[in-house]
């Protein structure tokens, strides 16, 4: 065979020789791909030969239409509710389920269609077939309570029941006596007056506690950040859909079930699902599944969400909770108390009047309308007897409904919920009701320094390399003064070390960065002054470990190992003088190594000082070359740790945040308002006082014993600290340690504390303090839920707003206190001393009712929703112990209850013939008098002690509509309603008498308010009185 013939013979082989390896390559991946459908079969439970088979949509973009009608979802859920490890591993681990959930059916078909860097598409249809799939991440509530449960609650009162049993007896006698055409009134009257009494009450319970619901939704929306279509973005708790990929921070809470993907350092507290308080660790090899519900306590990460809402545990658990709405209040419970004393008084008056009326009715003393007596033992017969007992029953129970002020804890819940509702357009949600009160009782305030009395909205202002201080900065482009090999690790050290991102849709867009406020001027800083690509450069390194940013330590560190190297590097972050001090060398601009001398050390501690001084955080970058084999040693809780000896300092930068401008304003107030107001911060103590300072905190020539460091606050003595906390105004370089110890010396002071906070480990000190404020925008989920109240824009402003509410709502139950407590004083006596004397009440059961309406649901909505005036601010705390009615309420309620005592019982001897008027027409004035006194009280009631009480009226536009109302209702009882309220008309003559007389209490309240009273709780100047009194008897 010649050489042709060979080649031509080769020739013609060679064709059937590829096409034997591509059939034989062929023949391998279907068997393969074969037994992995087998494997995934198995693991999944899919009896489909596609094991999650979606349909290919005829649309072009199909990715933007999924189908899911064939995923088998128990399979997918149970993998991460069960732990079912090893089938995980079957998978290919977490990295292969990504695959799988990407490419199920071979590029034929998308499944789940999520990408650990670019996420799902997180379009409209994406996500609707997501949710009709596999659900929402929420879970149904139980059914709260419907409206006829609360009127079912209202109309199950004791002595409501009663007054129905009285009103059924007195319908049936009524009927008999006079038969139905006329009998039926005096009955069907109470029935209906209890009726009213008691939908109203329920109607304003039902609208209050939906109101509560609302805020308790709000308070459990939790933002997450998600990647989507390969832009990351923060979306709601509830949007999170099976296949995102959701990225954990320390302090978050897992928003669903999921497997770990990537991350370092990563402990979760599993506490709240399994009840034990040891941290868990997650990796992606032992232990790669994350529960809803769970809190991470260290490093980061990013998961994918393999179930949401029902289809997890957590899930299952809080469908089952209700939230409880009506929770009891310290100021609710101290109301209970003085509610059941004044209701014992009513019963032991109720009693009397009771026994009073039957003695003077059986006796013959009470007379009717003729003079004759109602009670003739001789003409007397059973059914008489019977109904007048029942009636006097009947008014000596309706006193006692009236003289209970059931109306209190109406006008609380309606003060909580209408200062509630405004706090939340005030940038505050508050979590536990009690803190509504609670902040009107503070007398110190411990407050974070970065974006709570700053702008949080850094940006690097100074960067020094050596002893030189670089080039203006935000010029852009690459830094020219800084040496090649200093540049390139400067942009590791931002780069790598860190929690932020950069994501730019196309090489000519602007950067978009994610991250906390440092992160994300540091990331801006590296990106345009030092050239940084984040992505090429995580291309070219990878990270081996990470130590997270810790409160305690103050810096992060990072190894990493550059692409086609083994030599690894160790990157440290932090606060300047701590990484300072664990520097041996450093680079100077010509990126040559020098050795750090007492000299230079000294010349770095000036800068820092420089740097604080003018209010920057300075950041310190170091790093250090490592073996392979050298990079991580084992602490005494064997856990590896990165090298942090013998660094060579990188460069510092110096941060700018300027103080928030109405921050220098809001600390006055406190000032003024006897609130003392402590910064505590991780800031050194030079940043830590300018910044102080220049918000109003100290002076400038304050003694050195207010500005302390936490190390020397925690090196006192117990008996050091009790003497020096008072003075401390600013505690510098603490740790959240220092900040618990702080608040806890305050408390035993006797100081009522208000803490601020953000951070995960700032959770115990917000629940030692008495009322926990936590940062809505920076503060993490463990803090918020640490806390009572979240200030949604990290405004100090807003702290001190919420201390004006605070204030506000015990002020307004005070005003609704001394209103009703003039009303019940006034009913009591006059229905007693009228019913000794004459036998008869001059105010009927329905009539009480009425006034009881009045008095409880109307007269809590007019005074209990009035907003926070200046006034209150100029004031010292109101003490948490000190009596709910003060000297000024007594003084105030007395006299228009003297008043209305005085005028009611000379209508009731003398207006007869003072005015020429029938008995009937008598007592409807009694009745009009009385309830336009409430009418024009409720003016006076308004300021407790400023004369003008039509100050800032117009502002309440409520309170005007229910004084009109209230008016309105009246002349329809009297003008109208008369069978049912037992009145009669009055002329224009009789109602201006009725208005002039009421009108009197504007004067009179005027004149009361000029009296001085002691500071000395009224109850103690009795007892001091009494007991000196003793004292001459005694000698």
């Amino acid at each position: 065979m010649d050489c042709t013939t060979f080649l031509i013979a080769s020739g013609r082989r060679v064709p059937h020789r590829r096409w034997r390896v591509a059939f034989a390559m062929i023949c391998s991946c279907r068997a393969i791909y074969s037994l992995a459908k087998k494997q995934f079969a198995s693991v999944l439970r899919s009896p489909s030969f596609v094991v999650l088979e979606v349909s290919a949509d005829d649309d072009a973009d199909h990715r933007s239409k999924p189908s899911f009608s064939h995923v088998e979802t128990d399979s997918l859920k149970s993998l991460v509710k069960e732990r079912r490890l090893e089938d995980l591993r079957r998978l290919g681990g977490a990295a292969g389920l990504v695959d799988f959930l990407l490419y199920g059916e071979i590029l034929s078909s998308i499944t789940l269609d999520s990408d650990k860097e670019a996420g799902i598409i997180g379009s409209g249809n994406d996500l609707r077939a997501r949710r009709e799939a596999f659900g929402s991440n929420s879970y149904p509530r139980p059914k709260p309570k419907g409206f006829f449960r609360f009127l079912y609650e209202a109309l199950n009162d004791f002595f409501l029941l009663i007054l129905m049993g009285c009103a059924i007896v007195s319908l049936a006698f009524g009927i008999k006596e006079h038969g139905i055409k006329e009998g039926w009134y005096d009955g069907a009257s109470i029935f209906l007056a209890i009726i009213l009494v008691s939908v109203v009450s329920a109607v304003s319970n039902f609208r209050q506690t939906k109101r509560f619901d609302r805020l308790s939704a709000e308070c459990n929306d939790i933002n997450v950040s998600v990647v989507r279509d390969g832009h990351r973005q923060d979306v709601s708790i509830s949007d999170v859909v099976v296949g995102d990929v959701v990225f954990l921070k320390i302090g978050d809470q897992v928003p669903a079930d999921g497997i770990f993907l990537q991350g370092h350092s990563l402990q979760i507290d599993e506490s709240s699902m399994t009840g034990e308080s040891d941290p868990v660790d997650i990796d992606a090899s032992k232990n790669p599944f994350l529960t809803s519900g769970v809190k991470v306590i260290d490093g980061y990460a990013s998961m994918l969400v393999t179930g949401v809402g029902m289809d997890t545990t957590w899930g299952e658990m809080m469908s089952t909770i209700t939230r409880e709405t009506s929770e009891a209040t310290p100021l609710q419970e101290r109301l209970d108390k003085l509610t059941s004393s004044i209701g014992k008084i009513g019963i032991v008056v109720a009693v009397l009047v009771f026994a009073v009326l039957m003695i003077r009715h059986f006796t013959g003393s009470t007379k009717d309308e003729n003079g004759q007596p109602k009670f003739d033992k001789d003409k007397a017969t059973a059914s008489n007897v019977i109904s007048a007992i029942v009636s006097i029953f009947q008014d000596a129970v309706t006193i006692i409904v009236v003289a209970i002020p059931e109306g209190l804890p109406l006008a609380v819940t309606l003060t909580l919920a209408f200062s509630m509702k405004r706090m939340m357009k005030d940038n505050a949600m508050v979590r536990m009701l009690s803190a509504c009160e609670t902040m009107g009782s503070v007398t110190t305030i411990c407050t974070d320094k970065t974006g709570t009395l700053t702008l949080n909205q850094m940006k690097v202002t100074k960067f020094w390399i050596g002893n030189e201080e670089g080039g203006p900065m935000g010029s852009g482009g690459s830094t020219p003064f800084v040496a090649p090999r200093v540049l390139s690790l400067l942009r590791q050290a931002v780069g790598l070390n860190t929690t932020g991102s950069v994501y730019r849709a196309n090489a000519t867009a602007e950067p978009e960065i994610s991250g906390s406020p440092t992160e994300k001027a540091l990331l801006s800083w590296a990106v345009l002054d030092l050239g940084m690509d984040m992505g090429e450069m995580r291309r070219k390194c990878s990270v081996i470990h990470v130590e997270a940013f810790n409160s305690e330590k103050k810096r992060s560190g990072v190894l990493v190992q550059e692409e086609g190297s083994r030599a690894t590097i160790t990157h440290w972050k932090g606060a300047a003088e701590m990484i300072l001090i664990r520097c041996s060398h450093y680079f100077d601009r010509n990126g040559s190594v020098r050795d750090i001398d007492a000299e230079s050390r000294m010349k770095f501690e000036e800068v820092i000082r420089g740097m604080a001084s003018s209010s920057l955080r300075c950041i310190a970058f170091a790093y250090k070359d490592t073996e392979a084999e050298d990079h991580l040693h084992v602490d005494q809780e064997e856990t590896p740790r990165l090298d942090d000896d013998g660094l060579t300092l990188l460069g510092l930068v110096g941060l700018k945040d300027p103080c928030r401008p109405e921050v220098e304003s809001a600390i006055g107030a406190c000032r003024r308002a006897g609130v003392a107001v402590k910064m505590i911060t991780g800031d050194n103590v030079f940043t830590a006082r300018a910044i102080a300072v220049e918000c109003g905190i100290i002076g400038a020539d304050d003694s050195g014993e207010s500005v302390v460091e936490g190390q020397e606050f925690r090196n006192y003595s117990a008996e050091e600290r009790m003497e020096k906390v008072d003075q401390i105004r600013v505690m510098a370089r603490s740790s959240p340690f220092d900040k618990l110890l702080m608040v806890q010396c305050l408390k035993e002071k006797g100081h009522v504390v208000a803490v601020t906070g953000d951070g995960t480990n700032d959770a115990p000190a917000l629940k030692e303090a008495d009322v926990g404020l936590s940062m809505g925008v920076q503060g993490t989920e463990v803090a918020k839920e640490s806390s009572d109240i979240v200030i949604l824009d990290d405004n100090f402003s807003t702290v001190v707003t919420v201390m004006r509410w605070g204030r506000c709502v015990y002020n307004n139950i005070q005003k609704f206190l001394q209103f009703q407590l003039t009303v019940n004083i006034a009913a009591l006596v006059v229905n007693f001393v009228s019913a000794i004397s004459t036998g008869e009440v001059p105010l009927t059961t329905v009539q009480l009712l009425w006034v009881n309406l009045i008095m409880d649901t109307m007269g809590a909505l007019a005074l209990a929703t009035d907003k926070p005036t200046k006034e209150l601010m100029t004031k010292q705390p109101v003490g948490r112990t000190e009596p709910l009615i003060t000297n000024i309420m007594w003084r105030n309620l007395a006299a228009q209850a003297m008043f209305q005592i005085a005028v009611l019982l000379v209508f009731h001897f003398r207006g007869e013939s003072i005015f020429g008027v029938s008995e009937e027409v008598n007592n409807t004035l009694i009745f009009n008098t009385f309830v336009l006194c409430q009418v024009f009280n409720e003016f006076n009631s308004r300021k407790l002690e400023k004369k003008n009480v039509f100050e800032g009226m117009h502002q309440n536009k409520l309170f005007l509509g229910i004084v009109a109302v209230t008016i309105v209702l009246q002349v329809m009882m009297v003008e109208f309603l008369r069978k049912f309220a037992d009145t009669v008309r009055l002329d224009w003559g009789q109602w201006g008498i009725c208005l002039g007389i009421a009108a009197f209490s504007w004067p009179i309240g005027w004149l009361v308010k000029c009296i001085p009273v002691s500071d000395t709780p009224f109850l103690e100047l009795v007892i001091h009185h009494i007991r000196a009194s003793r004292i001459p008897s005694c000698l």
